[in-house]
């Protein structure tokens, strides 16, 4: 293995506009090549370690299906299972038909939430939302503000097509319904600590000691940027484009995340590159962490990288850099090799974040990548194919 390719790459990156970016790679369980560029803060020239925290958006998502998938392993709920039986708020459902509004013909499946067919939006400043901030005097709950959002009528039938939006922030009430345990009570005990110890589930089981949904006082954020162009839209609408003229300032916290109340479960971790590197090894390795920890079983890993979408819902996931892809449970994943004009294996894994974070995992090949530079409109179409293509052209 030669990593001189990315080391270049990365160091392009920050020559064109990113501030500052770092990875972290594994191969068959071994870290392998980390390397940072930049600055973490360019105001005051501080280079960049690695070590620093970040808001990791959308690649909070893959970590959500993730502790979802644990709760399906033990029986808790069918894929098939219409949402209302959980969540009694989706049993009545409206979805909108031109001018018209009208009674929804299929309930939204557990399915449906997984691959973003629910028919929900990534919407915000709507009804739903400001009802949710009155009944909360601000403080704005995750379960409150997700039962508001039921009353918002769907933008197609379930299951028509596809569609970026909140399904996996609706996933992360599900899993608190299932389990008993607030959303990011649960993460931290079987995804961040199982990669420790047996005992606890997603950031413990991995040793995962620098990960959050909600900081402590004295954990302090990097500052964090946005590469702002004329029509600047919301997060989410930036990360679909490309740009080529645009200044980079700073920007400040997460609008996808309501509170300290709100666990978002589709854009609300904060964590490290080597932190999150460690979940993405676990995924590379079917399911096992570093230090043996299994947070899925190697059959769930590979229902998750299974394309979940049909021709018909696959047109509607027509992001450029998703070309030879289907989308599995919380996941993209490569269907497609001619099409994607991708090096990476069929099967290979991941999803990026609103302000340039992107995990990759292959349990062909075995490798893990995170990958992360902390800029809001980050790019993506133009760096993460490349950045991909790069990663298997060092192995």
């Amino acid at each position: 293995m030669n990593f001189e390719y990315m080391k270049n790459f990365m160091d392009s990156l920050t020559e064109w506009i990113v501030p500052g970016n770092s990875v972290v790679i594994y191969k068959d369980g071994k870290k392998v090549f980390e390397y940072s560029s930049g600055y973490s803060d360019l105001e005051k020239k501080i280079k960049k370690t690695g070590e620093e925290q970040l808001y990791i958006y959308s690649c909070s998502k893959v970590a959500t299906v993730t502790a979802a998938l644990q709760l399906y392993e033990q029986g808790k709920f069918l894929l098939s299972d219409p949402l209302y039986e959980y969540l009694p708020e989706f049993k009545k459902m409206y979805v909108k038909d031109g001018d018209r509004i009208k009674a929804a013909e299929n309930p939204i499946t557990i399915r449906d939430l997984f691959t973003m067919t629910a028919g929900l939006s990534y919407a915000t400043n709507t009804p739903a939302f400001e009802k949710a901030r009155k009944l909360t005097d601000g403080k704005m709950d995750t379960r409150t503000v997700i039962k508001c959002l039921a009353e918002e009528p769907l933008l197609f039938e379930p299951g028509a097509r596809w569609n970026y939006s909140l399904c996996h922030d609706v996933l992360a009430v599900l899993a608190e319904v299932v389990s008993g345990m607030r959303f990011s009570e649960y993460m931290k005990k079987y995804i961040i600590l199982l990669l420790i110890q047996r005992l606890k589930y997603i950031f413990e089981p991995l040793d995962m000691n620098n990960s959050y949904y909600h900081t402590p006082n004295d954990v302090i954020i990097s500052p964090q940027y946005i590469y702002e162009i004329q029509d600047t839209k919301n997060i989410v609408e930036l990360q679909q484009k490309e740009h080529t003229i645009g200044v980079v300032k700073r920007a400040y916290g997460n609008e996808l995340v309501f509170g300290e109340n709100y666990d978002s479960g589709g854009a609300g971790i904060i964590t490290t590159v080597d932190d999150y590197a460690k979940f993405a090894a676990a995924l590379a390795n079917s399911g096992t962490g570093l230090n043996n920890n299994r947070i899925l079983s190697s059959a769930t890993v590979k229902l998750m990288k299974t394309n979940q979408l049909n021709e018909a819902q696959r047109k509607t996931m027509n992001w450029r850099r998703l070309r030879g892809y289907g989308y599995g449970l919380g996941v993209r994943t490569l269907i497609d090799k001619a099409e994607s004009g991708s090096n990476s294996s069929i099967g290979e894994i991941g999803w990026g974040g609103a302000a340039g974070a992107t995990i990759i995992a292959d349990t062909e090949e075995k490798v893990a990548l995170f990958y992360a530079h902390h800029m809001l409109n980050p790019q993506e179409e133009y760096y993460q194919p490349r950045l991909r293509n790069v990663l298997y052209s060092c192995l």
